[in-house]
């Protein structure tokens, strides 16, 4: 393989990662939160910056701190608002509040940032009132506490108690990398976010578990605030989010949609009239749901579909300042444009054709929408897009986004399969390879509703292509992007359509110039990692395959994953009709198992469970078949750590150029 620096995981994790984007009242001050490892490599450092709407200065530093700065959202006078689990000075040493993020307010003239609340349970999320400067936020509250302080005190009851013991009597008990308890998700309200140190009042007293996950957001003035709640005495299939509007001030709570669906992402208007919400229509192992936009009048609580006929699924929507759009962003054939509905009439405009774009923020004068875009070959960045032009404009950036210079180019391809087009990105080594035609990896994407649009931190395939390796980033069956027939056609038919469109896929590209298909791989994690399970059951195409945060065994899965019964959806109740998974099990196929594996998984981990990876570890080794299991202790579904990145490149690349290019492979040393 190629003896040179190229675009190593250590160029990677240089690079600064852009998360959030907002913009100040009056469109003059554009902020973001850029995120770098720590000096030791054990986390990662976010803060914020200030970057220039004109494009023309460089990014100005805001904030320091080492507990890191994220989430800004400005407040009508200016002053920005952030979250930060950086310690209150005036707190005593032991105060657990130090340890989980606060809510904080920079002043618009800048200095010292000032604590706005601290919540004993950290803040999770929150929303601010754009004419109000009214602040709504998420914490953590232990059941029948009446206020912060008394939660405070039954905290250190248990500390000082040595009792960590959970009681559960609700489902689920923990999301994603964290058990859900023994606090309650509450929304409180600060009605004066001047007034420091605050408790608030609490919206939605006694909530159980129905706020969890929530989403909300507060009309302009701050007397209502829109937010999703679960359904306390639904069925455990049926946990679809409502919509509810909560008088700030009297608690009175109004159900604006309560039907066979999920709502999320509210956003209220400018003009305080409305608020818009994606709308996701519940599954069934029959047919998947449809993603729409819906709009509901907060006066009358009338609703209808915004997008009717629009197929494809939008997120994130944002009003304009007038009030006369709606913008959103929507996959597309491997992209994420930004899109722009207009209320009145429902007629759909495409702003964009080539990237991913998030974070839209459109400017008070209604001429120009700031984004953070993005690609396969190019990281987050920000944007400026003259609505009436057309025109993108980058903005200046960080030096290391401005100056990346990557080894690879990029192809689409497709390849048709049933009357079907399937599509895929193909990256490839930059120049003409010197050891002939450059060997293929196979990455297959997680979801399975996703695709492969926009630049990837933890599957970068440009760490491949600099080892020599040609990337195929294929969209099968269940792809988003390509419409609602594209999911039905794989909906429940992991095993058969989406395998098969896979493979289809992989051929095509193997016999293309240039590549040299008798050395292929496969990887993928998630649901590419239950994929790679598949494909390792089915076929000895490929010389090596790495599975990442992998489904096994689909039928313990349902029992063992955070939120088993979202999966009843697809595949059916289980305990009447298993059928479906045992269809679509790998498990059931070990003994066909001959290619070498590289099994990778985190014990923190609760949406695919360490589990999976122990009982595909010992089938493995029951079976002969040659393998390795790199496993993280501290890591949940993804890796994050950057000295943990730096060991996952290094041994996944080491496999398989070891097992496909005959390389000799030594296990990485563990970093000190």
């Amino acid at each position: 393989m190629p003896d040179h620096d190229g675009f190593t995981v250590e160029e990677l994790l240089k690079l600064p990662r852009l998360a959030g984007l907002t913009l100040s009242p009056d469109g003059e001050r554009l902020v973001t939160s850029a995120s770098r490892p720590s000096r030791d490599g054990k986390k990662m450092l976010s803060a914020l910056y200030e970057l220039d709407p004109r494009g023309a200065s460089a990014p100005r530093r805001l904030t320091r701190s080492r507990e890191g700065e994220s989430g800004a959202r400005f407040a009508p006078d200016g002053s920005l608002v952030f979250l930060s689990p950086r310690r209150d000075p005036e707190a005593d040493e032991d105060d657990p509040r130090g340890e989980r993020n606060a809510l904080w307010a920079l002043p618009a003239e800048g200095g010292e940032a000032r604590l706005v609340t601290g919540p004993p349970g950290g803040v999770e999320s929150f929303a601010v009132a754009r004419g109000s400067g009214t602040v709504a936020f998420a914490t953590g509250m232990f059941p029948g506490t009446s206020g912060l302080e008394e939660d405070a005190a039954r905290e250190k009851a248990r500390k000082d108690a040595g009792v960590e013991a959970q009681l559960f009597t609700d489902y689920p008990i923990r999301f994603w990398d964290h058990d859900l308890g023994p606090r309650e998700r509450h929304l409180r309200l600060l009605e004066d976010p001047q007034k420091e140190r605050s408790e608030g009042k609490d919206l939605v007293p006694s909530p159980g578990r129905s706020l969890d996950l929530a989403t909300f957001d507060l009309t302009p003035d701050g007397s209502k605030l829109v937010t999703g709640r679960r359904r306390e005495t639904d069925e455990l299939l049926r946990r679809d989010m409502t919509l509810v509007c909560v008088d700030t001030r009297s608690g009175k709570q109004r159900v604006l949609a309560d039907d066979a669906a999920d709502y999320g992402s509210p956003a209220c208007s400018p003009d305080g009239r409305h608020v818009v919400a994606v709308r996701s229509a519940r599954s069934t192992p029959d047919a998947p749901g449809d993603h729409t936009l819906f709009l509901f009048d907060l006066e009358s609580g009338e609703g209808r579909d915004l997008l009717p006929g629009f197929d494809r699924w939008p997120e994130d929507p944002v009003w304009s300042p007038d009030s006369r759009f709606v913008y959103f962003t929507a996959d597309d054939d491997g992209r994420l444009p930004a899109y722009r509905v207009e209320v009145s009439t429902g007629e759909v405009e495409r702003l964009t054709d080539e990237g991913s774009f998030g974070d839209l923020c459109p400017s008070p004068d209604g001429k120009t929408l700031y984004a953070l875009r993005s690609s396969i070959l190019e990281p987050p960045h920000p944007i400026a897009l003259d609505l009436k032009s057309g025109e993108v404009r980058r903005l200046k950036s960080f030096p290391e986004l401005e100056e990346l210079s990557l080894p690879s180019r990029l192809e689409r391809i497709e390849v048709r399969r049933d009357g079907r087009r399937i599509p895929s990105w193909l990256v490839l080594p930059e120049g003409s390879p010197e050891g002939g035609p450059a060997p293929l990896a196979v990455f297959v994407h997680g979801g399975p509703l996703n695709s492969w649009n926009t630049w990837h931190w933890r599957w970068n395939p440009h760490v491949f292509t600099s080892e020599g390796w040609a990337v195929l980033l294929p969209d099968p069956a269940l792809s988003v992007g390509y419409g609602l027939s594209s999911i039905e056609r794989g909906w429940g038919r992991w095993g058969s359509v989406v395998y098969e469109d896979v493979m289809a896929a992989v051929e095509d590209a193997a016999s293309r110039e240039g590549i040299d298909g008798e050395r292929a791989v496969l990887l993928g994690g998630s649901f590419g990692g239950y994929m790679a399970n598949w494909v390792a059951g089915h076929t000895d195409r490929f010389r090596a395959i790495v599975t990442h945060a992998s489904v096994w065994d689909l039928e313990s899965f349902h029992g063992t994953t955070d939120l088993g019964t979202f999966w009843e959806r697809e595949f059916g109740d289980p305990y009447e009709d298993p059928s479906r998974y045992r269809e679509n099990n790998p498990r059931a196929h070990v003994k066909r198992i001959t290619t070498p594996m590289l099994v990778i998984h985190g014990a923190r981990d609760y949406r695919v469970p360490v589990s999976e990876a122990l009982t595909l570890w010992t089938d493995l080794k029951r079976h002969g078949v040659p393998a390795a299991f790199l496993y993280f202790p501290d890591e949940n579904h993804w890796i994050l750590k950057p000295n943990d990145v730096r060991l996952w490149y290094r041994t996944v690349l080491g496999f398989i150029a070891h097992h496909a290019l005959g390389e000799g492979w030594e296990p990485p040393e563990l970093l000190a």
